[in-house]
């Protein structure tokens, strides 16, 4: 073991990798070393599974992609010889024992060390047990001539890891992570990083990645922790960015002596935050030039595009309205408002054509019913057809507007207003969708690209909302009140409350049986729906994996 330095300078990058693109990922990291050789830092600490992207899922059984993923590391190693600077990077790791999520330590032209991960997270979001095979606890390397323990993400989550390192002498903890963002989340890995050093008096430092990737989304806000628990650095959320920390040997302790205190968010600023950060990477990660939208003067299309033009900027969004003999003038107006304010591309293309063409054919094997619902929802589907046609002329894709309520209950048309590319309110409910409206207009998202100011007319927030698929229509035709619907859905959906929690809530005992029939029915449609951003605690996808064909039902 070589003489420890008396002082170290870590560098955590905090950066947005994308899944699968290893030469691209590699070419990143070492842009990142370039920088912080150039700022002289001692270490550099990249996230979980870096080279490859958190989360592979099923990527890492493909051996291809983990040879890629060694040759990419051994280039890295390769530059480390010419550069005084260790590195702390995460892999996908084969060995004749298995499959690991791993993190490799380069120094010197080598590399040093492997370490695996010990704690396999297989709940909510997380499957890593189904592709990676659990490292035995782990110990400490000696980097700089410091024990160094490096803990992979769920690693921190249990005591017996960081205890394992602690009572082989780790000094300092570095913590590569992929931790996606939810509501909450930020406080509660802040609350378990102080458990583990208040437990072992170790320091330690918490680095993550930033990013959307699919469902979910990296919100960053890596730290670092004294070994007394004090926060002695915080990077901000929703952004890239390399931040050094300069620590010193003293009486006993590694002390931090220096590091940035960024803003961070929280509340409707971070969800909205990820919402377009989200939207941002899908977009670009996939190579999409644009979206397109069809904006309808309601609530939950104005909120979607007020997203997109945060993320991408109003020359890249397309808003269409198109009406049919049902669409109020006030919607019409409203909708042009909207994309005015936003300054988005705006065109009214009228259905009623395309409408009375498909009644035409459909009228004969009509005859004798009565109208209702399938009728209703040709001008549903007639605006899928126009949206998908003009996504396929010109490759823009399809954002979809429906909002967790609707997903949950069913209330959204198969191949009609479900129909696109991604839908940046799946994990909203409708009265959040209102909140996080209201918030938008009174607020500037930092990392948004659309305009200041009140872009979602404040008419668009007060009327009653409406599909406008018959006259005089209004959502709660059909559903409670969504203060109401939304209260028996958080229960069924978020808490998994059983049928008399629910009712105990101040619920009509037929209307609670009646919502948690539908949400049971609605699962086919679901299994249909684009992905979407995850928000909050359980989202219709990753999280929640109900049958389709299901006659459970709980009853009081």
């Amino acid at each position: 073991m070589q003489q420890a330095k008396p002082k170290l300078r870590i560098v955590s990058v905090q950066l947005n990798p994308i899944v699968g693109d290893i030469v691209g990922n590699r070419r990143m990291a070492e842009q990142a070393l370039e920088i912080a050789a150039h700022s002289q830092a001692d270490i550099v600490v990249f996230s979980e599974l870096f080279i490859i992207g958190y989360p592979p899922e099923d990527l890492v059984l493909k051996p291809a992609a983990v040879r890629d993923c060694r040759a990419a590391i051994d280039v890295l190693a390769h530059m480390t010889a010419d550069l005084a600077l260790t590195v702390v990077i995460g892999t996908p790791w084969r060995t004749a024992e298995g499959l690991f999520n791993a993190v490799v330590v380069l120094s010197h032209g080598e590399i040093q060390a492997v370490r695996y991960k010990h704690e396999l997270p297989n709940y909510a979001v997380f499957d890593e047990k189904r592709v990676f095979d659990p490292g035995p606890l782990p110990s400490p390397v000696d980097i700089c001539g410091v024990r160094i323990g490096i803990p992979i993400c769920e690693d921190i989550w249990f005591d017996r890891v960081t205890h394992a390192l602690h009572t082989q002498g780790a000094q300092l903890l570095l913590v590569p992570n992929g931790s996606p963002y939810r509501r909450g989340v930020t406080l509660e890995r802040l609350a378990c990083a102080t458990e583990r050093v208040y437990e072992t008096k170790v320091p330690l430092l918490y680095v993550n990645q930033v990013g959307g990737q699919d469902e979910l989304c990296f919100d960053g806000g890596s730290f670092a922790l004294s070994h007394t628990g004090e926060c002695v650095q915080s990077l901000s959320n929703f952004r890239a960015t390399l931040a050094i920390s300069d620590w010193q040997w003293r009486e006993g302790h590694w002390i931090c002596v220096q590091a940035e205190q960024q803003e961070t968010c929280s509340n409707q600023q971070a969800d909205y935050a990820a919402m377009v950060l989200a939207l941002r990477d899908y977009v670009n990660k996939n190579g999409f030039p644009s979206v397109i939208l069809g904006l309808s003067g309601g609530i939950d299309s104005a909120l979607s595009a007020a997203v997109a033009t945060d993320a991408l900027g109003p020359q890249r969004v397309t808003c269409l309205m198109m009406p049919s003999r049902f669409t109020s003038q006030e919607s019409l107006a409203d909708a042009k408002d909207n994309a005015a304010r936003l300054g988005t591309a705006y065109h009214v293309l009228p259905i009623e054509g395309v409408v009375a063409g498909f009644t035409d054919i459909l009228d004969p094997h009509f005859e004798g019913t009565q109208s209702g619902i399938a009728e209703e929802n040709i001008q549903s589907r007639a605006r899928g057809v126009l949206l998908m046609a003009l996504s396929n002329k010109f490759g823009q894709m399809v954002l979809t507007t429906g909002n967790k309520s609707e997903m949950a209950v069913g209330y959204a048309t198969l191949y009609g207003d479900m129909c696109g590319g991604y839908n940046v309110l799946k994990d909203l409910y409708k009265m959040q969708v209102y909140t996080l409206a209201r918030w938008r207009n009174a607020n500037t998202c930092e990392i948004g690209l659309g305009p200041a100011g009140e872009v979602i007319p404040q008419r668009i927030i007060d009327k009653a909302p409406s599909a406008e698929l018959r006259d005089n229509q209004t959502d709660q035709d059909s559903l409670p009140p969504y203060p109401v619907l939304d209260d028996i859905l958080h229960a069924f959906v978020e808490e998994e409350a059983e049928i008399e929690e629910v009712i105990a809530r101040g619920h009509a005992p037929e209307l609670v049986h009646r919502i948690q029939n539908l949400l049971y029915l609605a699962e086919y449609k679901r299994r249909q729906a684009p992905p979407g951003v995850k928000l909050g605690s359980r989202n219709f996808g990753r999280d929640r994996r109900y049958p389709i064909t299901n006659r459970y039902r709980d009853r009081n």
